[in-house]
Protein backbone atom coordinates (compact mmCIF):
# COMPACT_ATOMS: atom_id res chain seq x y z
CA UNK A 1 0.00 0.00 0.00
CA UNK A 2 1.40 3.39 -0.94
CA UNK A 3 1.28 5.85 1.94
CA UNK A 4 -0.38 9.23 1.43
CA UNK A 5 3.02 10.89 1.96
CA UNK A 6 4.71 8.83 -0.75
CA UNK A 7 1.73 9.33 -3.06
CA UNK A 8 2.02 13.09 -2.64
CA UNK A 9 5.72 12.96 -3.50
CA UNK A 10 5.05 11.00 -6.71
CA UNK A 11 2.30 13.38 -7.83
CA UNK A 12 4.51 16.45 -7.23
CA UNK A 13 7.40 14.95 -9.16
CA UNK A 14 5.15 14.26 -12.17
CA UNK A 15 3.84 17.83 -12.26
CA UNK A 16 7.40 19.22 -11.99
CA UNK A 17 8.60 16.92 -14.76
CA UNK A 18 5.87 17.65 -17.31
CA UNK A 19 6.44 20.21 -20.11
CA UNK A 20 2.74 20.20 -21.10
CA UNK A 21 0.50 23.28 -20.96
CA UNK A 22 -1.55 21.51 -18.29
CA UNK A 23 -0.94 18.18 -16.54
CA UNK A 24 -3.05 15.97 -14.31
CA UNK A 25 -1.87 12.90 -12.39
CA UNK A 26 -4.25 10.40 -10.79
CA UNK A 27 -2.81 7.66 -8.56
CA UNK A 28 -4.95 4.93 -6.99
CA UNK A 29 -3.42 2.40 -4.58
CA UNK A 30 -5.52 -0.51 -3.37
CA UNK A 31 -5.30 -3.52 -1.07
CA UNK A 32 -8.25 -5.87 -1.44
CA UNK A 33 -9.11 -9.34 -0.18
CA UNK A 34 -11.98 -11.69 -0.88
CA UNK A 35 -13.38 -14.90 0.57
CA UNK A 36 -15.63 -16.81 -1.80
CA UNK A 37 -17.93 -19.68 -0.82
CA UNK A 38 -20.27 -22.17 -2.51
CA UNK A 39 -22.08 -25.37 -1.54
CA UNK A 40 -21.71 -24.30 2.09
CA UNK A 41 -17.92 -24.33 1.93
CA UNK A 42 -15.26 -21.68 1.58
CA UNK A 43 -13.32 -22.53 -1.54
CA UNK A 44 -11.24 -19.44 -2.23
CA UNK A 45 -9.30 -16.75 -0.42
CA UNK A 46 -7.55 -14.17 -2.59
CA UNK A 47 -5.78 -10.91 -1.87
CA UNK A 48 -4.39 -8.30 -4.21
CA UNK A 49 -2.18 -5.25 -3.91
CA UNK A 50 -2.15 -2.96 -6.89
CA UNK A 51 -1.73 0.64 -7.93
CA UNK A 52 -2.55 2.53 -11.09
CA UNK A 53 -1.09 5.82 -12.22
CA UNK A 54 -2.81 7.76 -14.98
CA UNK A 55 -1.31 10.92 -16.48
CA UNK A 56 -3.33 13.35 -18.61
CA UNK A 57 -1.52 16.11 -20.49
CA UNK A 58 -2.87 18.99 -22.58
CA UNK A 59 -0.75 20.81 -25.13
CA UNK A 60 -2.26 23.26 -27.63
CA UNK A 61 -5.73 21.89 -26.79
CA UNK A 62 -4.57 18.37 -27.66
CA UNK A 63 -5.11 15.80 -24.90
CA UNK A 64 -3.13 12.62 -24.28
CA UNK A 65 -3.59 10.08 -21.50
CA UNK A 66 -1.42 7.09 -20.54
CA UNK A 67 -1.28 4.82 -17.52
CA UNK A 68 0.84 2.21 -15.73
CA UNK A 69 0.92 0.13 -12.57
CA UNK A 70 4.73 0.22 -12.37
CA UNK A 71 5.73 3.17 -10.21
CA UNK A 72 9.51 3.32 -10.64
CA UNK A 73 10.97 6.64 -11.84
CA UNK A 74 11.83 5.22 -15.26
CA UNK A 75 8.31 3.87 -15.78
CA UNK A 76 6.68 7.13 -14.66
CA UNK A 77 8.89 9.10 -17.06
CA UNK A 78 7.97 6.73 -19.90
CA UNK A 79 4.24 7.09 -19.17
CA UNK A 80 4.52 10.88 -19.18
CA UNK A 81 6.38 10.76 -22.51
CA UNK A 82 3.73 8.41 -23.92
CA UNK A 83 0.93 10.78 -22.87
CA UNK A 84 2.78 13.67 -24.53
CA UNK A 85 3.28 11.61 -27.69
CA UNK A 86 -0.42 10.76 -27.83
CA UNK A 87 -1.30 14.43 -27.36
CA UNK A 88 0.99 15.30 -30.24
CA UNK A 89 -0.85 12.95 -32.57
CA UNK A 90 -4.47 13.89 -31.93
CA UNK A 91 -6.50 16.77 -33.28
CA UNK A 92 -7.02 19.85 -31.10
CA UNK A 93 -10.31 19.92 -29.21
CA UNK A 94 -11.81 23.44 -29.59
CA UNK A 95 -14.27 22.69 -26.76
CA UNK A 96 -11.54 22.04 -24.21
CA UNK A 97 -10.96 25.10 -22.02
CA UNK A 98 -9.03 23.98 -18.96
CA UNK A 99 -8.52 21.43 -16.24
CA UNK A 100 -10.25 22.52 -13.02
CA UNK A 101 -8.65 24.94 -10.59
CA UNK A 102 -8.24 24.14 -6.90
CA UNK A 103 -11.30 24.35 -4.66
CA UNK A 104 -11.52 23.53 -0.98
CA UNK A 105 -12.67 19.98 -0.22
CA UNK A 106 -14.41 18.85 2.97
CA UNK A 107 -12.44 16.64 5.33
CA UNK A 108 -14.22 13.31 5.79
CA UNK A 109 -13.54 10.26 7.95
CA UNK A 110 -13.69 7.46 5.40
CA UNK A 111 -11.27 4.95 6.88
CA UNK A 112 -11.87 2.01 9.23
CA UNK A 113 -8.82 0.33 10.73
CA UNK A 114 -10.92 -2.76 11.45
CA UNK A 115 -11.84 -3.14 7.78
CA UNK A 116 -8.32 -2.42 6.53
CA UNK A 117 -6.82 -5.01 8.88
CA UNK A 118 -9.49 -7.69 8.47
CA UNK A 119 -7.84 -11.08 8.11
CA UNK A 120 -8.86 -14.27 6.27
CA UNK A 121 -9.84 -15.85 9.61
CA UNK A 122 -12.13 -12.87 10.33
CA UNK A 123 -13.86 -13.22 6.96
CA UNK A 124 -14.13 -16.99 7.48
CA UNK A 125 -15.89 -16.45 10.83
CA UNK A 126 -18.41 -14.10 9.20
CA UNK A 127 -19.01 -16.44 6.28
CA UNK A 128 -19.48 -19.34 8.73
CA UNK A 129 -22.54 -17.52 10.12
CA UNK A 130 -24.13 -17.71 6.67
CA UNK A 131 -23.05 -21.28 6.03
CA UNK A 132 -24.27 -22.48 9.45
CA UNK A 133 -27.71 -21.00 8.80
CA UNK A 134 -27.83 -22.59 5.34
CA UNK A 135 -26.88 -26.00 6.76
CA UNK A 136 -29.44 -25.64 9.53
CA UNK A 137 -32.18 -24.96 6.95
CA UNK A 138 -30.92 -27.62 4.48
CA UNK A 139 -30.06 -24.95 1.93
CA UNK A 140 -26.91 -24.26 -0.08
CA UNK A 141 -25.18 -20.89 0.38
CA UNK A 142 -22.89 -19.24 -2.14
CA UNK A 143 -21.41 -15.77 -2.29
CA UNK A 144 -18.41 -13.60 -1.49
CA UNK A 145 -17.20 -11.32 1.29
CA UNK A 146 -14.63 -8.69 0.34
CA UNK A 147 -12.77 -6.09 2.37
CA UNK A 148 -10.25 -3.52 1.29
CA UNK A 149 -8.59 -0.14 1.58
CA UNK A 150 -7.99 2.43 -1.14
CA UNK A 151 -5.89 5.58 -1.29
CA UNK A 152 -6.71 8.01 -4.09
CA UNK A 153 -4.53 10.98 -5.02
CA UNK A 154 -5.23 13.56 -7.73
CA UNK A 155 -3.12 16.62 -8.61
CA UNK A 156 -2.91 19.01 -11.52
CA UNK A 157 -0.73 21.91 -12.64
CA UNK A 158 -3.44 24.45 -11.69
CA UNK A 159 -3.09 23.72 -7.98
CA UNK A 160 -5.45 20.81 -7.39
CA UNK A 161 -3.83 18.46 -4.87
CA UNK A 162 -6.10 16.03 -3.02
CA UNK A 163 -5.41 12.69 -1.33
CA UNK A 164 -7.80 10.57 0.71
CA UNK A 165 -7.93 7.02 2.08
CA UNK A 166 -11.05 4.94 2.52
CA UNK A 167 -12.22 1.42 3.28
CA UNK A 168 -15.07 -0.71 1.95
CA UNK A 169 -16.59 -4.06 2.88
CA UNK A 170 -19.29 -5.89 0.95
CA UNK A 171 -21.06 -9.20 1.23
CA UNK A 172 -23.47 -10.82 -1.19
CA UNK A 173 -24.99 -14.26 -0.87
CA UNK A 174 -27.61 -16.52 -2.46
CA UNK A 175 -29.25 -19.31 -0.44
CA UNK A 176 -30.63 -22.07 -2.67
CA UNK A 177 -32.94 -25.07 -2.44
CA UNK A 178 -33.51 -27.44 -5.34
CA UNK A 179 -35.90 -25.01 -7.03
CA UNK A 180 -35.76 -21.71 -5.16
CA UNK A 181 -33.30 -19.08 -4.01
CA UNK A 182 -32.98 -16.02 -1.79
CA UNK A 183 -30.56 -13.11 -2.20
CA UNK A 184 -29.21 -10.51 0.17
CA UNK A 185 -26.26 -8.08 0.22
CA UNK A 186 -24.75 -5.35 2.35
CA UNK A 187 -22.10 -2.62 2.04
CA UNK A 188 -20.25 -0.64 4.71
CA UNK A 189 -17.12 1.33 5.53
CA UNK A 190 -16.84 -0.60 8.80
CA UNK A 191 -17.07 -4.36 8.26
CA UNK A 192 -18.10 -4.99 11.87
CA UNK A 193 -21.33 -3.03 11.27
CA UNK A 194 -22.57 -5.71 8.86
CA UNK A 195 -25.09 -7.95 10.62
CA UNK A 196 -24.36 -11.40 9.14
CA UNK A 197 -26.98 -13.13 11.32
CA UNK A 198 -29.71 -10.82 9.99
CA UNK A 199 -28.53 -11.35 6.40
CA UNK A 200 -28.60 -15.13 6.88
CA UNK A 201 -32.17 -14.94 8.20
CA UNK A 202 -33.34 -12.88 5.22
CA UNK A 203 -31.68 -15.09 2.59
CA UNK A 204 -32.94 -18.33 4.17
CA UNK A 205 -36.49 -17.02 4.56
CA UNK A 206 -36.63 -15.97 0.90
CA UNK A 207 -35.28 -19.32 -0.29
CA UNK A 208 -37.65 -21.37 1.90
CA UNK A 209 -40.69 -19.26 1.13
CA UNK A 210 -40.24 -19.60 -2.63
CA UNK A 211 -39.83 -23.41 -2.75
CA UNK A 212 -41.86 -25.04 -5.55
CA UNK A 213 -42.62 -21.79 -7.39
CA UNK A 214 -45.67 -21.66 -9.61
CA UNK A 215 -45.79 -20.18 -13.10
CA UNK A 216 -47.91 -17.15 -13.83
CA UNK A 217 -48.72 -15.51 -17.14
CA UNK A 218 -46.86 -12.39 -18.23
CA UNK A 219 -48.85 -9.16 -18.22
CA UNK A 220 -49.30 -5.92 -16.35
CA UNK A 221 -49.04 -6.29 -12.56
CA UNK A 222 -48.73 -4.22 -9.45
CA UNK A 223 -45.21 -4.81 -8.15
CA UNK A 224 -43.40 -4.19 -4.92
CA UNK A 225 -39.74 -3.70 -5.80
CA UNK A 226 -37.25 -4.13 -2.97
CA UNK A 227 -34.27 -1.72 -2.78
CA UNK A 228 -31.92 -3.89 -4.87
CA UNK A 229 -34.38 -3.86 -7.79
CA UNK A 230 -35.08 -0.13 -7.39
CA UNK A 231 -31.36 0.66 -7.29
CA UNK A 232 -30.78 -1.34 -10.47
CA UNK A 233 -33.50 0.65 -12.24
CA UNK A 234 -32.21 4.01 -10.99
CA UNK A 235 -28.65 3.16 -11.94
CA UNK A 236 -29.66 2.64 -15.57
CA UNK A 237 -31.74 5.80 -15.50
CA UNK A 238 -28.76 7.82 -14.26
CA UNK A 239 -26.23 6.21 -16.60
CA UNK A 240 -28.39 6.85 -19.66
CA UNK A 241 -29.44 10.38 -19.04
CA UNK A 242 -28.41 12.25 -15.91
CA UNK A 243 -24.87 13.12 -16.99
CA UNK A 244 -24.12 16.35 -18.89
CA UNK A 245 -22.42 14.70 -21.89
CA UNK A 246 -25.52 12.66 -22.82
CA UNK A 247 -27.65 15.75 -22.18
CA UNK A 248 -25.51 18.00 -24.39
CA UNK A 249 -25.40 15.42 -27.19
CA UNK A 250 -29.18 14.94 -27.13
CA UNK A 251 -28.85 11.31 -26.05
CA UNK A 252 -30.57 11.89 -22.69
CA UNK A 253 -34.24 11.38 -21.89
CA UNK A 254 -33.95 14.70 -20.07
CA UNK A 255 -32.66 16.68 -23.10
CA UNK A 256 -35.06 19.57 -23.71
CA UNK A 257 -37.13 18.61 -20.67
CA UNK A 258 -35.37 20.39 -17.79
CA UNK A 259 -38.03 22.14 -15.74
CA UNK A 260 -40.73 19.77 -16.98
CA UNK A 261 -42.53 16.97 -15.18
CA UNK A 262 -41.13 13.55 -16.04
CA UNK A 263 -42.25 11.32 -13.13
CA UNK A 264 -44.88 11.26 -10.41
CA UNK A 265 -44.83 14.09 -7.86
CA UNK A 266 -43.82 11.66 -5.13
CA UNK A 267 -40.44 11.01 -6.78
CA UNK A 268 -37.36 13.00 -5.74
CA UNK A 269 -33.90 11.81 -6.80
CA UNK A 270 -30.55 13.42 -6.06
CA UNK A 271 -26.85 12.63 -6.03
CA UNK A 272 -24.73 13.42 -2.97
CA UNK A 273 -21.22 12.05 -2.62
CA UNK A 274 -20.78 13.98 0.63
CA UNK A 275 -23.64 12.33 2.54
CA UNK A 276 -22.77 10.10 5.51
CA UNK A 277 -25.56 7.78 4.34
CA UNK A 278 -23.50 6.44 1.45
CA UNK A 279 -19.93 5.28 0.86
CA UNK A 280 -18.66 8.73 0.03
CA UNK A 281 -15.65 10.58 -1.32
CA UNK A 282 -14.83 14.26 -0.86
CA UNK A 283 -13.76 14.86 -4.49
CA UNK A 284 -14.15 13.43 -7.98
CA UNK A 285 -11.45 12.10 -10.29
CA UNK A 286 -10.43 15.63 -11.29
CA UNK A 287 -10.02 16.68 -7.64
CA UNK A 288 -13.17 18.85 -7.69
CA UNK A 289 -15.25 18.81 -4.47
CA UNK A 290 -18.38 16.68 -4.78
CA UNK A 291 -21.66 18.58 -4.56
CA UNK A 292 -25.21 17.54 -3.83
CA UNK A 293 -27.15 17.82 -7.10
CA UNK A 294 -30.95 17.64 -7.24
CA UNK A 295 -31.77 15.62 -10.36
CA UNK A 296 -35.55 15.12 -10.15
CA UNK A 297 -37.57 17.00 -7.52
CA UNK A 298 -41.23 16.19 -6.94
CA UNK A 299 -41.34 14.71 -10.43
CA UNK A 300 -39.73 17.70 -12.17
CA UNK A 301 -36.42 17.35 -14.05
CA UNK A 302 -34.00 19.73 -12.35
CA UNK A 303 -30.36 19.14 -13.25
CA UNK A 304 -27.70 16.88 -14.69
CA UNK A 305 -24.20 16.41 -13.26
CA UNK A 306 -21.03 17.98 -14.72
CA UNK A 307 -17.28 17.50 -14.94
CA UNK A 308 -14.99 20.37 -15.93
CA UNK A 309 -15.18 19.66 -19.69
CA UNK A 310 -18.98 19.58 -19.94
CA UNK A 311 -19.36 22.46 -17.46
CA UNK A 312 -17.11 24.74 -19.49
CA UNK A 313 -19.23 24.09 -22.61
CA UNK A 314 -22.16 25.76 -20.81
CA UNK A 315 -20.10 28.31 -18.83
CA UNK A 316 -20.96 26.46 -15.63
CA UNK A 317 -18.99 25.01 -12.72
CA UNK A 318 -18.24 21.31 -12.38
CA UNK A 319 -20.48 19.58 -9.85
CA UNK A 320 -17.70 17.12 -8.95
CA UNK A 321 -18.79 14.12 -10.98
CA UNK A 322 -15.78 13.44 -13.23
CA UNK A 323 -14.71 9.88 -13.95
CA UNK A 324 -11.04 8.97 -14.48
CA UNK A 325 -9.63 10.09 -17.85
CA UNK A 326 -9.91 8.97 -20.61
CA UNK A 327 -13.68 8.86 -20.19
CA UNK A 328 -16.12 8.29 -23.05
CA UNK A 329 -19.17 8.32 -20.77
CA UNK A 330 -18.87 11.86 -19.45
CA UNK A 331 -19.72 12.80 -15.86
CA UNK A 332 -21.94 10.39 -13.96
CA UNK A 333 -23.96 10.38 -10.72
CA UNK A 334 -22.20 7.98 -8.37
CA UNK A 335 -24.06 8.39 -5.06
CA UNK A 336 -27.75 8.31 -5.93
CA UNK A 337 -30.60 8.74 -3.45
CA UNK A 338 -34.35 8.27 -3.90
CA UNK A 339 -36.36 10.03 -1.21
CA UNK A 340 -38.08 7.71 1.24
CA UNK A 341 -41.80 7.68 2.03
CA UNK A 342 -44.07 6.84 4.96
CA UNK A 343 -44.90 3.17 4.62
CA UNK A 344 -43.58 -0.15 5.85
CA UNK A 345 -43.16 -3.02 3.41
CA UNK A 346 -45.79 -4.94 5.38
CA UNK A 347 -48.27 -2.10 4.77
CA UNK A 348 -47.45 -2.20 1.05
CA UNK A 349 -48.12 -5.94 0.89
CA UNK A 350 -51.30 -5.67 2.98
CA UNK A 351 -52.67 -3.04 0.57
CA UNK A 352 -52.10 -5.20 -2.53
CA UNK A 353 -54.96 -7.40 -3.77
CA UNK A 354 -52.83 -9.08 -6.44
CA UNK A 355 -49.24 -8.30 -7.21
CA UNK A 356 -45.63 -9.45 -7.38
CA UNK A 357 -42.85 -8.88 -4.83
CA UNK A 358 -39.41 -8.66 -6.48
CA UNK A 359 -36.17 -9.07 -4.52
CA UNK A 360 -33.84 -8.03 -7.32
CA UNK A 361 -33.37 -7.85 -11.07
CA UNK A 362 -30.83 -9.72 -13.13
CA UNK A 363 -29.40 -9.37 -16.63
CA UNK A 364 -30.87 -5.91 -17.04
CA UNK A 365 -30.20 -3.98 -20.24
CA UNK A 366 -31.38 -0.66 -21.61
CA UNK A 367 -33.31 -1.15 -24.86
CA UNK A 368 -33.91 2.53 -25.62
CA UNK A 369 -32.15 5.22 -23.54
CA UNK A 370 -34.33 8.09 -24.82
CA UNK A 371 -37.50 6.20 -23.89
CA UNK A 372 -35.82 4.76 -20.74
CA UNK A 373 -37.00 1.33 -21.85
CA UNK A 374 -35.35 -1.27 -19.61
CA UNK A 375 -35.55 -5.06 -19.83
CA UNK A 376 -34.32 -7.78 -17.51
CA UNK A 377 -35.27 -10.73 -15.32
CA UNK A 378 -36.48 -11.13 -11.77
CA UNK A 379 -34.26 -13.35 -9.60
CA UNK A 380 -33.61 -14.90 -6.19
CA UNK A 381 -36.92 -14.30 -4.46
CA UNK A 382 -39.99 -13.48 -6.60
CA UNK A 383 -43.34 -13.88 -4.87
CA UNK A 384 -47.04 -13.69 -5.67
CA UNK A 385 -49.12 -11.42 -3.43
CA UNK A 386 -52.82 -12.28 -3.10
CA UNK A 387 -55.34 -10.51 -0.90
CA UNK A 388 -52.72 -8.64 1.08
CA UNK A 389 -50.43 -11.60 1.78
CA UNK A 390 -47.49 -13.35 0.15
CA UNK A 391 -49.10 -16.57 -1.07
CA UNK A 392 -46.19 -18.40 -2.77
CA UNK A 393 -43.04 -18.13 -4.82
CA UNK A 394 -43.36 -17.75 -8.59
CA UNK A 395 -41.09 -18.65 -11.48
CA UNK A 396 -39.01 -15.74 -12.69
CA UNK A 397 -40.34 -13.29 -15.25
CA UNK A 398 -38.84 -11.05 -17.91
CA UNK A 399 -39.89 -7.41 -17.66
CA UNK A 400 -39.82 -4.71 -20.33
CA UNK A 401 -40.63 -1.38 -18.77
CA UNK A 402 -40.27 2.35 -19.38
CA UNK A 403 -38.55 3.55 -16.19
CA UNK A 404 -40.07 7.03 -16.21
CA UNK A 405 -43.54 5.55 -16.60
CA UNK A 406 -42.84 3.21 -13.70
CA UNK A 407 -41.76 6.20 -11.60
CA UNK A 408 -45.01 7.91 -12.63
CA UNK A 409 -47.03 4.99 -11.25
CA UNK A 410 -45.49 4.77 -7.76
CA UNK A 411 -48.28 4.30 -5.23
CA UNK A 412 -46.28 3.81 -2.02
CA UNK A 413 -42.69 4.40 -0.88
CA UNK A 414 -41.12 2.77 2.16
CA UNK A 415 -39.73 4.60 5.18
CA UNK A 416 -36.62 2.46 5.25
CA UNK A 417 -33.88 2.68 2.64
CA UNK A 418 -30.90 0.44 1.90
CA UNK A 419 -27.52 1.13 0.36
CA UNK A 420 -26.92 -0.84 -2.83
CA UNK A 421 -24.06 -1.02 -5.28
CA UNK A 422 -24.48 0.78 -8.60
CA UNK A 423 -22.49 0.78 -11.85
CA UNK A 424 -20.17 3.55 -10.74
CA UNK A 425 -20.78 3.89 -7.04
CA UNK A 426 -23.76 3.41 -4.78
CA UNK A 427 -27.49 4.04 -4.64
CA UNK A 428 -29.59 4.40 -1.48
CA UNK A 429 -33.11 3.32 -2.35
CA UNK A 430 -36.41 2.55 -0.60
CA UNK A 431 -38.92 -0.16 -1.54
CA UNK A 432 -41.49 1.01 -4.12
CA UNK A 433 -45.03 -0.16 -4.84
CA UNK A 434 -45.69 0.45 -8.55
CA UNK A 435 -48.83 -0.21 -10.59
CA UNK A 436 -48.98 -1.32 -14.25
CA UNK A 437 -45.49 -2.85 -14.38
CA UNK A 438 -45.04 -4.86 -17.58
CA UNK A 439 -43.83 -8.45 -17.58
CA UNK A 440 -43.29 -9.74 -21.11
CA UNK A 441 -41.97 -13.28 -20.69
CA UNK A 442 -41.67 -16.25 -18.34
CA UNK A 443 -38.92 -18.70 -17.41
CA UNK A 444 -38.85 -22.35 -16.38
CA UNK A 445 -37.13 -21.66 -13.04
Amino acid sequence: MISEKKMGKILKEILEMSPADQTEALLISQNSALTRFANNQIHQNVAEKNAKLSIRVIKNKRTGTASTNILGKKSIKEVLEKALKIAGNVSPDPDFKSLPKKKKCKKMELFSKNTAEYQPIDRAKDVSVLISKANQKELNAAGALSTGEITIGIANSLGVFEITSLTEADINTVFMSSNSSGYVDSYAKEVRKIDFHKLADIASEKALRSIDPIAINPGSYTVILEPAAVADMLTYLAFCGLGALAYQEGRSFISGKLGGKITGENITIWDDGTSPNTLRMPFDFEGTPKQKVMLIENGVAKNVVYDSYTAHKEDKESTGHALPAPNIYGPQPSNLFLKNGDYSVDEMIASTKKGILVTRFHYTNMEDPLKTMLTGMTRDGTFLIENGEISCGIKNLRFTQNILKALSNVEMISKETELKQAFLGFCRAPTLKISKFNFTGVTEF
